[in-house]
């Protein structure tokens, strides 16, 4: 019936007749009649919809009853035409709210702080408040609002209230002036002063009175003396032999490795495999104080050199007698640093008086003497045999300076380090050299490039004061002074091996000086409790530790030729050796 309707509506128009649509009326209904159940017959083409009006099937209404429709306020808005609800004005920006904010974080922001709101003051009112707190140490409490009366200050209050609160542009109070002489007579040429007379009573020439005088003078060298280092005498530069065979039968001085030891010293493989040390075989004593620096005798290990606190240098024999070579003296303070030149006829000692020396380890001389005032912290010299004229020194006062052994100058600055340097370190075939500091930061720097290449710098990193390159030349094993062995990669990138961490020592606070075995299968290392302690390389597991030394075990040197033996110094003044 509804489909004939809308049939039937679509196709009348206007121009028919009230007898036509009576007639029209008369035909459906005997046709309704005749068709009892309409929705169970075929639909007739020519009842089809298309003929039909579009028909909207979900008219607008205006729904029964009060339901709330939430109206939504645009957060940019600067002006509302009606007065909204607080559910409206307080509504989420987009989306249902959270349900876990809390007031503060539901709050609006346009800052990292909170919502900061334009208020408008006067540009004359601002200017007077600011000059006057710049010119009279005070000014108008801004948090006053307009209910208070306005006597509130920030800054000197002591002036405010004295000034009663007056601005620059009230001017507070008339200064005293000093009465000046005057002659504003352009007649008198002579005479004439014009604004650049003299204040009554101005004394023009200061002299201090004796007392006065005389503590100028002791301010004055209390001064010149904090200033100036005091240059004490030359110091006797000298060295002792003691043995009397310094010489062989071939008149071979006690550099010369010996030939008859059953170790090949001259090899440059490593021990096939290396083993633990199980026993103490030998102390070396001699030192009065604490040693600081052990070294090993380049590429042989026959001898052994030992910097100590007592501010000499002694040379050991490892093999034969294992006796005390020599002892060079010549430093006023400790000796903080050892290096020797690659053929081992020279070597350089760097000591707490500020200088640094160069001996000649045949006859004990001192060849040369470097200073910058500063102290040196660290030495080295360039690995390269063509450079071995040149050596750099990591100094105090932030900087590492090269000098020419030949001439005695300083030849290359490296300053970019925020603290006094620690470690110098060559890698990449001598191209490049990594540096350590205080400033808990790493360094690589391209050789006579005074500007660092790369820059290691991380929160969770600490100072590293002991840095040691492994034998294959591919890492670097770094102590750091939260009782951890980091790894350093040397090659292109320097990146931390976060996987390789050696733990259970107790470092902080000391430059321990670590090692590798020459086959790379252990890691030996002292602590600050002068125990001596010896990691698997690979899994980095703890394989031994030993009481070796009483105070601190400060270094510790497996011998590049030995499969077994390392040797250990301590604050104690002894050297023991291990197998």
């Amino acid at each position: 019936m509804s489909m004939l309707g809308l049939q039937s509506y679509g196709s009348s128009s206007e121009g028919d007749s009230d007898d036509e649509q009576q007639q029209n009326q008369k035909q459906k209904e005997e046709e309704e009649q005749k068709v009892p159940a309409l929705h169970l017959q075929p639909v007739d083409k020519t009842h089809s919809l298309s003929t039909a009006l579009a028909v909207c099937a979900a008219p607008d209404v205006v729904p029964m009853g009060a339901v709330a429709v939430a109206r939504t306020l645009d957060p940019t808005l600067k002006e509302v035409t009606y007065n909204p609800r607080y559910e409206e004005m307080f509504a989420p920006v987009k989306g249902p709210d959270h349900p876990n904010l809390t007031m503060q974080q539901r709050a609006p922001r346009n800052t990292l702080a909170g919502y900061v709101e334009k208020a408008h003051i006067n540009a004359f009112e601002f200017e007077n408040q600011r000059r006057t707190f710049h010119t009279y140490g005070y000014a108008l409490d801004p948090t006053v609002d307009e209910a208070a009366d306005g006597q509130s200050y920030v800054g000197d209050l002591q002036s405010a209230y004295d000034d009663n609160g007056k601005t620059v542009f009230e001017a507070p109070k008339a200064k005293k002036m000093r009465k000046q002489e005057k002659n504003d007579n352009p007649e008198d040429v002579e005479g004439f002063l014009g604004p650049w007379g003299r204040f009554e009573n101005e004394v023009t020439v200061a002299k201090p009175n004796e007392q006065e005088r005389a503590e100028l003078d002791e301010l004055l060298s209390k001064r010149h003396k904090r200033g100036r280092i005091p240059e004490d005498k030359p110091l006797e530069e000298k060295s002792t032999l003691h043995i009397k065979d310094a010489y062989d039968y071939q008149g071979r001085s006690y550099l010369h490795a010996p030939h008859d030891l059953g170790v090949n010293l001259r090899s440059n493989a490593p021990p096939p495999k290396c083993f633990l040390p199980k026993a103490h075989i030998h102390t070396w004593t001699g030192h009065n104080k604490g040693i600081s620096s052990i070294r090993w005798f380049p590429k042989t290990a026959h001898l052994l050199l030992s910097g100590s606190m007592d501010c000499r240098v002694k040379l050991w024999e490892v093999y034969g007698d294992r006796r005390c070579v020599r002892t060079f003296s010549g430093h006023r303070q400790a000796i903080k640093d050892i290096a020797w030149n690659n053929k081992g006829s020279h070597f350089l000692s760097a000591s707490y008086d500020r200088y640094i020396k160069l001996w000649d380890a045949e006859t004990g001389d001192v060849v040369s003497r470097f200073t910058t005032r500063k102290m040196p912290f660290c030495v080295k010299f360039h690995p390269d045999n063509s450079k071995q004229h040149l050596f750099v020194a990591g100094t105090s006062d932030k900087k590492i300076i090269c000098w020419d052994t030949r001439s005695g100058d300083i030849v290359q600055e490296y300053d970019r380090h925020l603290g006094s340097v620690s470690t110098i370190t060559f890698v990449d075939d001598n191209r490049r050299f990594v540096t350590t500091s205080d400033d808990k930061s790493m360094r690589i720097w391209e050789w006579d490039i005074p500007v660092d290449m790369k820059y290691i710098a991380d929160p969770t990193m600490h100072s590293m004061p002991a840095v040691t390159l492994a034998p294959n030349g591919k890492w670097m094993a770094c102590q750091s002074l939260d009782n951890k062995i980091v790894i350093f990669s040397a090659l292109n990138r320097f990146k931390m091996n976060r996987k390789k961490t050696f733990t259970g020592h107790m470092v902080s606070g000391y430059a321990c000086q670590l090692d590798f075995s020459p086959d790379m299968s252990y890691l030996v290392s002292g602590d600050g409790d002068g125990k001596c302690y010896i990691w698997d390389w690979k899994t980095t597991k703890m394989y031994k530790k030993w009481q070796a030394h009483e105070g601190v075990c400060i270094s510790a040197l497996w011998h590049p030729h030995e499969a077994s033996k390392l040797v250990t110094a301590g604050w104690d003044g002894q050297i023991k050796y291990w197998d």
